[in-house]
């Protein structure tokens, strides 16, 4: 198996392994232990030192881990990858149980960001996420993560004989109609406890300790390469955590040279990142001026280090598609395994400027790596990253790069197995610098 064909094998276990942005974060956490990095707590002082390694996480679901550069902060600042751990899916409401008819029982469920709704019915499902116990103190709850790993729920289409209309375009009631099937009635289980049980069978603990829950549906079956020559990877939740493994890799594999490499993975970008773990927060920020004061260096070297970094946001980008050319902009193209994407948008819902993209086009040429660039139409609106939101509190030069992907926001998106690897390189080439 040659290198690109095994990392991205890597990458289809990672995402296997890692159905929430809780179990990510768990998944980065055991490969940063493995590579003798150092966990920080926010809440104890740190004691950290040149070219040391260490992370840090928030809420357990969004993670910043960072290796010391042998030079002073404010003298060489740090070099960012940013993305984010969390991917489209259903999140289960509390009380979630519905009975039908005395016979099925189907949960409650809500939309979490920007799913395509239709890619997710008739597909074999689990559950995942974090259950909350209770604990002898309040304001500490005891936290387990979950994956329950088998397929036990499903969203079963209505048959075309009592919906004709199905190919010619049906709409979807969040509320009625993606609700998942999760068993037929059993009178040996307690109503309303079905959900409870299972959680409780699970951890090995009582009902009565589980006090709440963050739990989400996953695609159970795992992603392939597929393709006439293996050139693709098809599995979900590639936006974003095929960015997130990618940094992380190059993080671990980079030397240290003189700046402070900085690996962020925020949650909660699919949803606007206006949470304390998400983008819009100070977390970042707030990590990178302790890194600094933790050093002996005060205020005013870590405003010099922040004018002498520079980030680069790392999401998915579209890529041409073969049926749909005419959505495509007219000059501006990009294909799956041609290379990373340099994302530009006139309203900046992209940091990306002349000044950033020459900065990782010479890095992708260092690395020799194809590099492209992807606008939008002008008729047509896109999507925005966690880079113009980071911006506004962390103001330093700043670029949105990601790989070209089809079916983004998919159960089962498609990516490039060349890319993976291409974006690897760039990553590793930036980090050496």
């Amino acid at each position: 198996m040659n290198n690109e064909l095994k990392f991205a094998e890597e990458l289809i276990d990672f995402l296997y392994e890692s159905p929430t942005a809780f179990h990510a974060v768990e998944s980065i956490k055991k490969v940063l232990d493995e590579n003798d990095f150092e966990e920080l707590k926010e809440e104890n002082r740190w004691n950290i030192k040149h070219e040391g390694k260490y992370y840090v996480t928030k809420n357990q679901s969004a993670l910043i881990a960072f290796v010391i550069g042998k030079g002073d902060v404010g003298d060489n600042g740090f070099k960012i990858v940013g993305a984010h751990t969390d991917s489209p899916t259903f999140r289960i409401k509390p009380n979630p149980e519905i009975m039908v008819e005395d016979n099925y029982v189907k949960l409650n469920t809500e939309v979490y960001g920007g799913p395509i709704l239709s890619t997710w019915f008739d597909r074999p499902l689990s559950i995942a996420g974090r259950v909350t116990l209770k604990s002898e103190n309040p304001l500490n709850p005891n936290n387990q993560l979950i994956n329950i790993n088998k397929p036990i729920l499903i969203i079963p289409n209505i048959a075309i004989h009592m919906n004709r209309e199905v190919n010619d375009g049906f709409k979807i009631n969040r509320q009625k109609d993606t609700l998942p099937l999760i068993s037929l009635v059993n009178d040996k289980l307690e109503k309303g406890k079905y959900l409870l049980n299972l959680l409780a069978q699970e951890l090995k603990v009582n009902m009565d300790d589980i006090i709440d829950f963050d739990l989400f549906l996953y695609e159970y079956e795992k992603g392939t390469i597929m393709g006439l020559n293996n050139e693709f990877i098809s599995m979900g939740r590639q936006d974003d955590l095929s960015m997130v493994h990618a940094g992380i890799k190059a993080l671990i594999n980079s030397k240290i040279n003189m700046a402070t490499n900085v690996m962020v993975c925020f949650d909660n970008e699919e949803v606007g990142s206006s949470t304390k773990q998400g983008g819009d927060s100070n977390l970042l920020v707030n990590i990178l001026e302790r890194i600094a004061l933790c050093l002996g260096e005060d205020k005013e070297d870590f405003f010099r280090a922040i004018a002498k970094s520079f980030m680069i946001s790392a999401d998915l980008a579209h890529a041409l598609h073969p049926n749909y050319i005419e959505k495509n902009d007219p000059t501006v193209k990009c294909f799956i395994n041609k290379g990373p994407v340099i994302k530009i948008n006139a309203n900046q819902a992209y940091t990306s400027d002349s000044d950033s993209i020459a900065v990782y086009e010479q890095i992708c040429r260092r690395a020799k790596v194809p590099v492209q660039k992807f606008v939008n139409r002008s008729d047509l609106r896109g999507g925005s990253t966690i880079g113009p939101i980071s911006s506004t509190h962390l103001p330093i030069r700043s670029i949105d790069i990601g790989n070209p992907v089809f079916s983004m926001h998919s159960i089962r998106e498609l990516g490039g197995v060349l890319d993976h690897m291409y974006i690897l390189k760039s990553f590793e080439e930036y980090y050496n610098l």
